[in-house]
């Protein structure tokens, strides 16, 4: 980049660094979502929520299939 278009883009800088964060975040938040350890704890959780009676065995089915759905998704199995 030139010292012209530099001085030119300067005032864009801060929206290009928000910009930058945001796609890390996005990325990470990604990557969390689609790991297979986070995907099989927390079916561990649900599968416990479950036996001491906070959620019903229809909530539970649903939790389940979204979470075994994002880990054969992921490649996860």
């Amino acid at each position: 980049m030139g010292l012209f278009t530099g001085l030119l883009t300067l005032p864009l800088a801060p929206v290009r660094g928000t910009m930058w964060i945001a796609e890390r975040l996005l990325e990470e938040a990604e990557r969390e979502l689609n790991d297979p350890e986070s995907i099989e704890q927390q079916l561990l959780d649900a599968e416990a929520r479950f036996e001491r009676g906070e959620i019903t065995a229809e909530e539970f089915e649903r939790i389940e299939d979204e979470l075994l759905r994002r880990l054969t998704a992921g490649g996860g199995f």
